[in-house]
């Protein structure tokens, strides 16, 4: 899907497109810390919501 949007932005405003593709790596390397944090965030969230439910795990609450 994302390269027949390209294709067709190519067609419709050359210039534009071969900006995008050219600085598409420079935006993907500006997004990885925030994905890093991201996926450090999601995993604290994990962590805590299974330190939580330990006791009822042990107590043999069953999942729905």
């Amino acid at each position: 899907m994302k390269l027949l949007l390209w294709l067709l932005l190519f067609v419709l405003c050359w210039p534009l497109a071969l900006l995008a593709l050219l600085l598409w790596p420079v935006v993907w390397l500006l997004s990885l810390p925030f994905r890093l944090i991201g996926i450090s965030v999601e995993a604290v969230f994990a962590l805590l919501r299974a330190v939580l439910f330990l006791p009822a795990r042990l107590l043999g609450h069953k999942d729905a």
